[in-house]
């Protein structure tokens, strides 16, 4: 059980989008020590927004499971996203109805901004990789892989 809550503390860690533009630079975060968590982080400062996805086992599923770059257009991934995003943060301000520990906070993601194919792409798989790994239904069909 507290390995669970760790994990769940650990989701998402944080989520800051702002500002606008398409271009992003993404790291992965490694280091010599035994991995815990997988960390994705996508930064770009000129525009000053920053996604930081910590969640153990997704940089595996989405190098081994996920569908590759390019098979979705960005356009699909912006919709799904925006569908995604709403339903996510309708949970996060129902505590009283959804657990606290899934939703730990609100996202903003703004469909008049263009973040671009990556930031689209990572987020799209998280909410894919999220909703199979912790039996959540956000929107529609669930996209199981």
């Amino acid at each position: 059980m507290k390995n669970s809550l760790y994990i769940l503390a650990m989701f998402l860690g944080l989520i800051i989008i702002s500002c606008n533009a398409n271009k992003s630079i993404i790291t992965k975060n490694k280091s010599t020590a035994p991995k815990t968590s997988d960390t994705i982080k996508i930064a770009n400062k000129d525009i000053e927004y920053e996604v930081i996805i910590i969640d153990p086992g997704f940089n595996t599923w989405l190098n081994s499971l996920a569908y590759p770059r390019g098979f979705y257009d960005q356009s699909y991934l912006e919709t799904k996203n925006q569908q995604y995003i709403n339903e996510w943060n309708y949970r996060f301000s129902q505590p009283q109805q959804y657990n606290r520990d899934l939703y730990e906070m609100s996202i903003d993601y703004d469909s008049t901004i263009n973040y671009g194919y990556e930031v689209n792409y990572l987020i799209y798989n998280y909410m894919v990789y999220f909703q199979n790994n912790y039996r959540q239904k956000l929107s529609g069909r669930v996209p199981f892989r």
